[in-house]
């Protein structure tokens, strides 16, 4: 399991970037929500959705996630 979050700051194109722990694109503690431990992306992605409308997996870190 891998810990996962979430940017508080959309991207130019509305969405909410979800990233692991260890991301080096992983934003500062004050730009990020926590979502919890999941088994999969998908699983954070839906929890992410929970909060935010669109949200989409960073490339570098949840590449199975990354839709645009």
């Amino acid at each position: 399991m891998k810990t996962y979050y979430a940017n508080n700051n959309a991207q130019q194109n509305g969405d909410h970037e979800v990233h692991t722990s260890d991301c080096s694109y992983l934003p500062k503690s004050e730009n990020r929500i926590y979502l919890g431990l999941f088994d999969s992306c998908h699983d954070a992605v839906k929890e992410a959705e929970k909060y935010y409308s669109n949200a989409d997996g960073c490339k570098y870190c949840c590449p199975d996630c990354h839709k645009s």
